[in-house]
């Protein structure tokens, strides 16, 4: 149940970076199959590098809230979920946009692994085991920013909204699991 539970987050956590990642293809259609993959692993390494900083401050305050983690854990998801699908409808400002430099590429990268370490965090609180959710989180977010790159370079418009309102979806579908189950426990 772990393994479902951990490629489902993966796969939601990708979605941002998948949208990035959109919108990278779209803005450089004639990017190189290298170039994408220093975009994907830039976005894979910080993925994978949040949950684990989550993990470890979470493992430090478990004993103080082992009786409400639950409603913490909820809260959390329901929040990043809420958070990408406000984010959805933003507009993105396209001036300047270049996900090839340095700065960047470093920026979003960690935008859009905020939720990732707040993931982590919660993933300290339900047990689940960290190694193997920092792999999978990374691995998956690599495989969608590689494809989101290159259905961007097959695009004529963008509208990655729609990606991030699933994201959100999952998220606070899985918070509210999480909260279900503590509570007929």
């Amino acid at each position: 149940m772990d393994f479902f539970i951990i490629f489902i987050v993966a796969i939601s956590l990708s979605f941002d970076t998948f949208a990035i990642s959109v919108s990278s293809g779209i803005a450089y259609q004639q990017i190189k199959f290298w170039e994408a993959c220093k975009i994907a692993l830039t976005l894979a390494f910080f993925q994978t590098l949040m949950p684990f900083a989550g993990w470890g401050l979470g493992i430090q305050i478990r004993a103080y809230i082992e009786n409400f983690d639950h409603w913490i854990a909820f809260s959390l998801l329901l929040f990043l979920g809420l958070k990408m699908i406000h984010e959805a409808f933003k507009k993105e400002d396209e001036k300047d946009f270049n996900p090839l430099k340095p700065l960047t590429l470093i920026t979003i990268a960690i935008a859009t692994s905020i939720d990732a370490l707040a993931v982590g965090f919660t993933f300290s609180i339900i047990n689940i085991p960290i190694i193997l959710a920092g792999f999978v989180i990374g691995f998956v977010t690599y495989i969608a920013s590689m494809t989101g790159i290159l259905v961007g370079k097959s695009l004529k418009t963008k509208n990655p909204g729609l990606i991030d309102v699933i994201g959100g979806l999952i998220l606070i579908g899985l918070g509210t699991k999480i909260l279900i189950e503590h509570l007929s426990n």
